[in-house]
């Protein structure tokens, strides 16, 4: 990761905060906003599914600038006319990278119609100031990934030594003695970590975790064309899926089977318009080097676009593309 070129968003380059998957706000249509200030991640883990981390083959990571990102997504809350807005801070790596985010969490929970601020990570860079901090700022719900109880499986799942499950299992405690929830968010990979998935449960209900939001959110592992495999282990059936947590929970006592109405989220009437559709051919100007090799981000029409084939398009030119795919708003094209 150390040889990607980084691309400050909002002061190098003023790339649109919509059309990207690894950067900027996503609006799938509910009273959820998806905050991403940032790519890249500290982990390798095998199962990953865009294939980041220091193993990852990208050429790109992407930095939002707070000032960019803040006045963008107060923007989106204002046109979602709700008072129940949720701003989910995720990303396609590790949220933490980002060097601001202790300000970034301020400017989002003191956004008028911001309800719930909510953060995702590995739980690695946290410590018991971050976590304090983060508390201050109004963060309310940390989702903490934590694969397995043991040691030794925890750093394979990782795929790095310098995983620590002692720290993060402390950043936990830490959390659930502040204002902010918890919700440990393990992946499930059948027959790989079944039995870690039982400890699992077994730690949580003992942690006394998730006081307004479920403690427990346990997610299936996808497979994905672009992501990384465990050899001899593939994704089993959604229904496959809920039969075996279905098990658990009449095992446990504990609710597993969630769905968007536990966390209080709900379609909206409105979200950002589409202004390209599929097949569609546009004119783009090239502005940064893509996420993936051989990829390009274009801009049209206050979106930015992903080309697929434009690993021979320089920076500064401008190209017509096919646009290939354009649901919620993340769109991918090609050169023609």
């Amino acid at each position: 990761m150390e040889n990607r070129e980084i691309v400050k968003v909002g002061e190098e380059t003023d790339l649109p905060l919509a059309g990207a998957l690894t950067f900027g706000v996503i609006d799938r249509g509910t009273n959820l906003l998806q905050i991403r200030p940032v790519s890249g991640c500290n982990l390798s883990c095998p199962f990953c599914s865009v294939d980041e981390g220091p193993v990852g083959n990208k050429q790109a990571r992407y930095e939002v600038s707070l000032d960019y990102m803040v006045e963008y997504a107060g923007a989106m809350v204002a046109r979602k006319n709700c008072d129940d807005i949720e701003m989910h801070i995720d990303g396609c790596g590790e949220p933490l990278f980002y060097p601001r985010m202790v300000e970034l969490v301020e400017s989002l929970s003191s956004m008028e119609g911001v309800e719930t601020v909510s953060m995702q990570t590995n739980g690695l860079l946290l410590d018991r100031k971050m976590i304090g901090d983060l508390e201050e700022a109004g963060l309310d719900r940390i989702n903490l990934t934590i694969n397995s109880m043991d040691r030794d499986t925890a750093k394979f799942m990782a795929g790095t030594d310098i995983y620590d499950l002692d720290k993060v299992l402390e950043n936990a405690k830490t959390i659930v003695g502040s204002e902010i929830d918890l919700l440990i968010a393990p992946v499930w990979i059948d027959g790989f970590n079944d039995d870690g998935i039982e400890d699992i449960v077994e730690y949580v209900k003992d942690l006394g975790a998730g006081e307004k939001w479920p403690a427990l959110g346990i997610q299936k592992y996808r497979e994905h064309k672009n992501g990384r495999k465990i050899d001899g282990y593939e994704e089993i059936s959604w229904e496959r899926f809920y039969s075996k947590l279905e098990d658990l929970e009449e095992k446990y006592s504990i609710k597993l089977k969630l769905g968007p109405e536990d966390f209080g989220i709900y379609k909206v009437g409105f979200s950002l318009p589409r202004v390209f559709k599929r097949r569609e051919k546009i004119g783009v100007d090239v502005m940064a080097p893509g996420w993936n090799p051989g990829q390009k981000l274009g801009v049209a029409n206050h979106r930015t676009i992903t080309i697929l084939n434009g690993k021979y398009i320089p920076v500064g030119e401008r190209v017509t593309v096919e646009i290939l795919k354009s649901k919620h708003n993340l769109y991918l094209a090609r050169a023609v």
